[in-house]
């Protein structure tokens, strides 16, 4: 069935009316939502040739290791062939490890390390509750190694966002400066993980609510600029706070959020898709999505980091490479500190994941992207 929903404009807002039956009871949403995710399973974005890994170190056991590793949370290791992918190749090195799966959602992983029920745990980034409760109850910090690049397009896999204005408008390149001035408000500080920032603070000068603001001239000077999103309390605009807003919470007041919900013939229709659609309709409008959810009367513009002038645009290789801002990544999470030291059997699974071998078993299965050597040094660090 085609989404279809009308579009009407109040002064400066862009209100959408759907015209068709919607079930948005939480239980039923996530039953097409299962349904949705499990339907990519043997999805493939890219072949393995695209990557050359050839300098990333081979995995070395430092120790041979026996016994179970638990691993709870993110449903895309599951949902996915990454998971058998691992086990099949790290049992190569290590025949005497077996593992127990329960990998049903992202939001369980911390509270599995805090609850001794998951050895090293697959997750997006903790969130501020996250984070809080593990400190509160570890007092320490989690082990966070970085095992992926989110996907460069496959919704789920932790796609990298794209900035979308309506096809029309003459923008064709911001920075993330500018984006954070457009989506975000004037406040008194912003978090970095679970300490409050009072330098991060902005004023109500900094703010950008028109395209003349912009640089766009003539009948664009005095136009205001429509802002989506997806729902805040949605996972992508926690990350859009912490990647743009320097993990503030305030947003543009006149922010029109999008949320998923059922059809009436049992599938999702998807809000990030959505706010696309009712964005080509729109000519001020500005929203951030996925580059799967495309569309005619769209385009995507292309992105600098901070107030530069070093832009890029949203490619695979350019996520893959981290040089375009807004991409994801994906996170294992263990317990480890100088007082409890990391059980051996999984620091050697951490490290064979960060190896060639376990960077092999991502691109075997074709959506997240692998880890650039810089990167994987960098998490291999945390491991010594």
């Amino acid at each position: 069935m085609t989404i279809r929903s009308t579009a009407i404009l109040v002064t400066t807002l862009l209100i959408v009316v759907p015209t068709f039956a919607q079930d948005r009871e939480a239980l039923d949403v996530q039953k097409a939502r299962n349904a949705h995710v499990a339907g990519r399973r043997d999805l493939v974005d890219y072949r393995p040739e695209t990557f050359d890994l050839s300098d990333l170190p081979s995995y070395k056991p430092q120790q041979q290791v026996s016994g179970v590793i638990r691993m709870t949370g993110s449903n895309y290791i599951a949902d996915s062939h990454v998971g058998e992918n691992w086990v099949a190749a790290f049992k190569k090195f290590q025949p005497g490890v077996t593992f127990e799966f329960n990998l049903k959602t992202p939001s369980v992983a911390v509270y599995a390390l805090i609850l001794n029920a998951g050895d090293v745990d697959p997750s997006r980034k903790m969130t501020f509750e996250d984070l809080l409760a593990y400190e509160r109850t570890m007092n320490a910090d989690p082990v966070e190694i970085e095992y992926a690049t989110g996907s460069y397009d496959v919704p789920g896999w932790s796609p990298a966002f794209g900035i979308f204005v309506n096809k029309a408008n003459p923008i064709s390149k911001l920075n993330m400066a500018q984006l954070e001035s457009i989506f975000g408000a004037e406040r008194t500080g912003a978090w970095e993980g679970t300490s409050w920032h009072p330098e991060r603070a902005r004023t109500t000068a900094q703010n950008i609510r028109t395209w003349g603001q912009l640089g766009l001239t003539g009948e664009w000077a005095n136009k205001p600029i429509h802002v989506y999103g997806v729902n805040l309390r949605y996972h992508q605009a926690i990350r859009f706070e912490d990647q743009v807003m320097h993990g503030s919470a305030k947003w543009n007041s006149s922010l029109l959020e999008y949320a998923n919900y059922g059809k009436p013939d049992g599938t999702l229709a998807i809000g990030a898709s959505m706010m696309v659609e009712d964005l080509a309709k729109d000519p001020y409008a500005i929203c951030y999505s996925e580059e799967n959810f495309k569309v005619d009367g769209a385009k995507l513009v292309e992105l600098a980091p901070g107030d530069t002038k070093k832009y890029v645009p949203l490619t695979r290789e350019n996520v893959r490479n981290r040089s375009y801002p807004l991409f994801d990544a994906v996170y294992l999470y263990a317990n480890g500190s100088a007082e409890k030291p990391m059980d051996p059997k999984v620091k050697e699974f951490l490290r064979f994941v960060l190896s060639r071998e376990g960077q092999e078993a991502i691109v075997k299965d074709g959506k997240y992207l692998p880890l650039t050597k810089e990167v994987v040094d960098a998490q291999l660090k945390k491991l010594q």
